[in-house]
This record gives C-alpha cells, sequence and structure tokens, in this order.
C-alpha cells in the first residue's frame, strides 16, 4: 500500500491486510464520510459559531461548491495547500473543499510567522495559502504575498474574511510576483463531479509535535483518510458520544487533540454538533458551556487552571458537561482534582501525537489512574515500547523512552529520510523521544523531560 504523495513511507502490506481485517480501515475517505454524514444526519446542527448554525446537509453543499471554486482556480489533485486559520466555520469547509478538489491541507498554526511559513512551504511545494486576511492585529495575507515572491511554489491565496469585514481583497488581484489572489468567499461555484480517491491516499498533513533539530526543519506527519477516520471513529466510541453530545472546540482546530481525538471528525462521525471558538478567554470559553448545552471539551492543563480560577467571578452553569478531556503537558494533581470537583464533570486523561499514538483513561479507571497516568492506548493494535538507551524493552514501572507503532501511526515523517532513518526503528517504530514508564496494569506515565532520539 502507499500513500500515493511523494515523500511518503507506505504501510508494510501485512500491516495493510491486518488493519483491514480487523475492521480498522474502512475504504472510505473523510470526504466521502463527510457525504454519508449530510443524508444521516441532513437537518441536525454540525458546526455552531457565534449565531450561526450550519446543519449538516449545508455544510456539505458548501463544501462541494468551495471546492468546484479552488479548482476552477487552478488547483489540481495531489497540491498542498496551506490552511492556517482560527477556529471558524471555514476552518472545517474549506479543509472538507480541498480534500474533495483533491488537493492536500496542510495544517498550519495561526501562531506560526514566515520564517517557519516559509519553511513549511518549501518543504511541502504548497501552491496554496488560505488565511485570515489580518487576525489579533497580524497580516496574514502580507506575510504569505512575502513568501510567494521568494520562491516558485506559493501561487494562489485565499483571503478569509470574517462576515462584515472590509478588506483589501475584496475581488481577484494579481501581484507583481505572479501571485493570484481570490477571497475565499468567492469560492462559490456549482458541485462538479466529484473525484475518486482512496482511503489510503494521504488526507492532510499536521504538523509533528517538535521540528528536526538536525536540520532546524519543520516536521510534517501524513495522515491517511483511513488512519485518521479510524482513529477519530475509535476516540468517539470510547468516550460514548452520541447524537446528542456537543462539543467544544476551544483548542486551536488543527491540534490532532481538537480535530481528531475524537474532535471535530470524531463528533461529527456520529451526528453531534461542534461549537467552534475563536476565542480562547476562559470566560467566553464558559459562556459557550452554559450557552450551547456543551458535554465534551478539551483543555490544557494551563487552560484547565484558567477555567477553575475564572469560574466563581463568571457563574456559568456548566451541568451538561460530562467529559473533560485534559492533554498537553503535566497536570498538577490538584488541578486534575478540582476539575471534577467544581467543574461538576468526569475527567479524562490524554496524551497524543500528530504521529498517531493516542493514550486515553477510561470512565471505569480508579480515581488514582486518572489523577496519575495518561491512560493506555486507543487502539488493540496500538504496539507500545518503553527501552532503555541500548533499545532493549524495560520492566514495567521502569523509565524509558517510549516507541510506538499501529493502524493510524504512519512509518515516517514527510520528506524527511534522514530524519525517518534516525527516528524509527527498522521495524517501523517511531522514537518518540518521550521518556514514559508503564504500570503494571498497562497505563502510560510520563517520567520527566523529552529525550533527544536524534
Amino acid at each position: 500500500m502507499s500513500p500515493t504523495l511523494d515523500g511518503c513511507a507506505p504501510w508494510p502490506e501485512e500491516y495493510v491486510d491486518h488493519y483491514w481485517a480487523a475492521g480498522h480501515w474502512r475504504g472510505t475517505s473523510l470526504d466521502d464520510l463527510l457525504r454519508g454524514w449530510a443524508l444521516q444526519y441532513g437537518p441536525r446542527t454540525a458546526l455552531v459559531h457565534g449565531d450561526t448554525r450550519i446543519t449538516y446537509a449545508a455544510l456539505n453543499r458548501r463544501v462541494g461548491r468551495t471546492a468546484a471554486g479552488f479548482r476552477l482556480r487552478g488547483l489540481r489533485p495531489g497540491q498542498r495547500v496551506l490552511v492556517q486559520m482560527p477556529n471558524v466555520p471555514e476552518f472545517v469547509i474549506t479543509v472538507f473543499a480541498l480534500m474533495r478538489a483533491g488537493a492536500v491541507p496542510v495544517f498550519c498554526p495561526l501562531p506560526l510567522r514566515a520564517p517557519e511559513v516559509s519553511r513549511i512551504v518549501r518543504l511541502t511545494q504548497a501552491v496554496g495559502y488560505v488565511g485570515p486576511s489580518t487576525y489579533r492585529g497580524f497580516d496574514h495575507i502580507a506575510m504569505a504575498a512575502d513568501i510567494a515572491a521568494e520562491g516558485p511554489f506559493l501561487r494562489r491565496v485565499f483571503p478569509f474574511e470574517e462576515p462584515g469585514t472590509a478588506s483589501p481583497y475584496g475581488g481577484f488581484t494579481t501581484d507583481t510576483s505572479g501571485c493570484h489572489y481570490f477571497p475565499l468567499a468567492s469560492l462559490d461555484s456549482p458541485p462538479d463531479q466529484p473525484l475518486v480517491r482512496g482511503a489510503d491516499q494521504v488526507a492532510l498533513l499536521l504538523r509533528a509535535a517538535r521540528a528536526d533539530g538536525a536540520r532546524d526543519a519543520p516536521l510534517l506527519v501524513p495522515r491517511t483518510h483511513d488512519d485518521y477516520a479510524y482513529q477519530a471513529r475509535a476516540a468517539a466510541e470510547l468516550v460514548s458520544l452520541t447524537e446528542d453530545d456537543v462539543y467544544l472546540a476551544a483548542l486551536p482546530a488543527d491540534h490532532n487533540l481538537t480535530f481528531g481525538c475524537p474532535g471535530i471528525i470524531g463528533t461529527l462521525t456520529v451526528g453531534a454538533s461542534v461549537v467552534l471558538l475563536d476565542d480562547p478567554d476562559p470566560a467566553a470559553c464558559l459562556a459557550a458551556v452554559e450557552r450551547e448545552g456543551v458535554t465534551v471539551t478539551s483543555v490544557t492543563p494551563a487552560g484547565a487552571r484558567l477555567w477553575l480560577d475564572a469560574l466563581p467571578d463568571v457563574g456559568a452553569d456548566l451541568s451538561t458537561l460530562r467529559l473533560v478531556q485534559c492533554g498537553g503537558g503535566p497536570l498538577p494533581r490538584a488541578t486534575a482534582e478540582r476539575i471534577a470537583a467544581e467543574l461538576g464533570c468526569r475527567l479524562q486523561r490524554v496524551f497524543d501525537l500528530p504521529e498517531g499514538l493516542v493514550t486515553l483513561t477510561r470512565p471505569a479507571d480508579p480515581r488514582e489512574t486518572v489523577l496519575t497516568t495518561r491512560g493506555r492506548a486507543l487502539s488493540p493494535d496500538d504496539e507500545i515500547r518503553i527501552v532503555d538507551a541500548e533499545g532493549a524493552d524495560v520492566p514495567d514501572g521502569e523509565p524509558g523512552e517510549l516507541l510506538v507503532r499501529g493502524p493510524y501511526a504512519p512509518r515516517g515523517h514527510y520528506r524527511a529520510p534522514d530524519h525517518n532513518a534516525r527516528a524509527f526503528t527498522a521495524d517501523g517504530f517511531l522514537r518518540t523521544g518521550e521518556r514514559a514508564r508503564r504500570t503494571p496494569d498497562g497505563n502510560l506515565m510520563l517520567a520527566g523531560p523529552p529525550a533527544d532520539p536524534l
């Protein structure tokens, strides 16, 4: 099996056969899944942002019309497009529309600026950029124009404007470097015949947790339709998501945790609603929980503390909230204990890597397990090793470097052969660089600062 995008390592055929036989991979692209969700959940609310409500049927229609617009503006199958956007419906629409047009969205965190974004453009040879004209005082389109002037790749920029916002990019323009500017809102064309794409192809590129220090270059993770759909679906099942749930996407939507653990994709899989919040202020988050009846959300340890400290002043009714996932860095025990007591919901500890491994505590886990560990692997076919400096497995309870492989863990970073030779074992395990230890009952505990696998 090949991901059919140059620079991506394939899974060996024996693993492909096993993941299919186990039912993990089902041969349906994320775009085709959206079409199915539109038929199954059509009038239900898919996305919420402020006063905006978008049904599943409307989401699918807008994706189809935007995809046709991308293709009319010259995007071709397999080309890469950077997506650097806040948590707005247009982020979800853009990602699915690019996939429907056959292009590969490259998730680019909003805080990144010209040096990092330029390196990602060169690595991916991205031909397009989608981003806000300005966001919190920064001119993203001017940045894109400067990057376009540097090299031969970036030639199409699609500025996004909040409704009612004036913009200098109100119509089609071309600059002196030959870069074309098409307002994202102008990509509204009659949908054309959908492309036929294999679910084993690369659906999107995620930014890896760490750059390759040896090359001062970004690392990107190629995720296929099959593997990402499985990750989101399995996570949705584990947290018992139903169509009655409401997921608050308050962390950046381009984070793996927010997008697919179960996040946005897992929520849409079950016909539930996603509330997109582009204001991380804790008061705004708590007010959104009350206003929208949020049942599930994801936070970082720092965000959890801010929510807890803001709650007495905000006084929001959080009675609908049943589960808070906490990922990211270390969670102090005192903060973990406050979450259940003060937010009135269950805490779920999560460890996730864009490279694929997701571990989570379970609903039936003892309190001490939730307070002290990151839980167990999402998939029964996730393989975890903890090894010493010589690469030998250490006993449970002993610290070592965390190695992983599995049905949603790609076998290499994108266009990084030298790095991959160092970061992956000969039999396909990723050397994560994380120090961890495993408890006798199989739960994962991170054991201090990351090791350096490079």
